[in-house]
């Protein structure tokens, strides 16, 4: 299943967690066949000094949405998170599922697609470089009208082009 995950990091290393998570991700979740560009953002939803890299990532993958959810949940651990109860935080890695496909998917513990998605400038801007044409199955707009429509006004600059950075 072709998948979009959201990445980012704004603790230590970045581009270095940017590669572990990279690595991590073929070995555990499927492979990488496209990324966007890195992004350095502000944090979205509480304050840090600390800005983010971000980038998207398409991910062929045989996994199911929980199956997933456990593997990045085991990369993010390996890497040193651990999810906890506050929702906007610093951190090392930050890996979330954007869309499965075209699918919907709707558990306690997960959705798809990102509830949120429409809503970040950080998601928006490396998905739209690499998928601008695909569309929400929810909403049924494309991400490139979700970024035009998007009320989110935080910076959103280019650090760097990709290539999977290794």
């Amino acid at each position: 299943m072709r998948t979009y995950l959201g990445v980012g990091t704004n603790l230590g290393d970045r581009e270095n967690n940017l590669n572990e998570a990279l690595a991590l991700i073929e070995e555990h979740i499927g492979s990488i066949v496209q990324s966007s560009a890195i992004y350095e953002t502000e944090p979205w939803g509480f304050r840090s000094q600390d800005n983010f890299l971000n980038m998207v990532l398409v991910v062929e993958t045989k996994l199911r949405p929980s199956g997933l959810l456990g593997r990045i949940l085991m990369v993010e651990a390996n890497m040193g998170r651990l999810r906890d109860e506050i929702t906007y935080s610093s951190r090392i890695i930050d890996i979330d599922i954007l869309f499965y496909g075209n699918r919907k998917f709707e558990k306690k513990t997960l959705v798809i697609p990102h509830p949120r998605l429409h809503e970040r400038r950080f998601v928006l801007v490396p998905l739209c470089e690499i998928a601008p044409d695909i569309v929400h199955p929810v909403s049924g707009k494309t991400v490139k009208a979700l970024l035009k429509e998007c009320k989110d006004k935080s910076r959103v600059k280019k650090y760097k082009d990709s290539s999977f950075l290794m």
